[in-house]
């Protein structure tokens, strides 16, 4: 899968040479050459690849790309302090709340596809898990290895922080199942990592771990599971074309929100990012179009 060498978003990182921290987002809309994007860590990098691309195509707009998890990007919207809030997640009705009550109503865009794979350390003998049985695991009804047919070995649960939009993804659609009475969270031991890639190292360091992370994160260091959906039914590995015929348990759509109708520079990026040239872009760095 071909990859590119992105530089990794921990605090943030910015494509322009020169920006104004704290630029009131309203005041961009339509009008600005200047626009700032932040939130999610799971499309920081594709965000980084679109972002350079345009700007190469368009030198007379200056894009900024900061990651801090999708929570934080709505934050950020909501307070007026960007234009674009990329999320894992689809926004909450509180968040919703909270815009309406900043004066505006957020327009959702889905950018792209993705699959949550579920990965362990290649020496893992491990290779096939249903849903129910990765949810016990995170629940820490499950605490060891043998009890799934692997080695006698403790497992070690990794997550990400519950700033982060997969997260709270993980936790709605695997751990709790999609049930919405449900009220299961993380087993206490759970490791909280603030990012994707300290998910795939620490997994590819320790031979007892667990974790999950975004297709487009996945590298060949460790090894992804495949789910079922129910006991007995078919183990599914997540691909591009899993994730596009439906047939694997835990995929999403990845998105980005603007502060009501995007208008000037801001809605034309968003419509070059819905165009096939960014698209073929979105495969390029492991995740799923949303056309094909």
């Amino acid at each position: 899968m071909k990859r590119w060498a992105l530089l990794f978003i921990t605090i943030g990182v910015f494509l322009t040479a020169a920006c104004s921290s704290g630029t009131e987002a309203a005041s961009a809309q339509g009008s600005s050459d200047y626009i700032e994007n932040k939130g999610s860590d799971t499309l920081v990098n594709l965000a980084l690849a679109w972002a350079e691309r345009y700007q190469v195509e368009h030198p007379e707009i200056q894009i900024s790309v900061t990651g801090g998890g999708s929570g934080t990007g709505f934050t950020a919207l909501i307070n007026g302090t960007i234009d674009i809030a990329n999320a894992s997640r689809e926004i909450k009705d509180l968040e919703i709340e909270q815009a309406e009550s900043a004066g505006f109503e957020p327009v959702e865009f889905t950018v792209a596809n993705d699959a949550i794979a579920v990965i362990v350390n290649p020496e893992n003998p491990v290779s096939e898990l249903t849903l129910e049985q990765v949810a016990r695991i995170y629940k820490g009804e499950i605490n060891n290895w043998s009890e799934l047919g692997g080695e006698d070995r403790p497992i070690v649960r990794l997550s990400r922080e519950s700033n982060s939009g997969t997260h709270v993804y993980f936790l709605e659609e695997v751990i709790r199942l999609g049930d919405d009475e449900d009220t299961s969270i993380f087993s206490a031991d759970t490791l909280l990592l603030p990012s994707s890639e300290g998910i795939i190292a620490e997994v590819r360091d320790n031979s007892n771990a667990i974790g999950y992370d975004g297709l487009g994160y996945v590298t060949e260091e460790v090894k992804m599971i495949a789910l079922a959906s129910f006991e007995n039914g078919e183990y599914i590995l997540p691909s591009a074309e899993t994730v596009s015929n439906g047939q694997y348990p835990i995929s999403r759509g990845l998105y980005m929100y603007t502060r009501g109708e995007p208008q000037g520079a801001i809605k034309d990026y968003i419509d070059w990012i819905l165009s096939a040239e960014a698209q073929a872009i979105v495969t390029d760095l492991g995740f799923v179009p949303i056309m094909e």
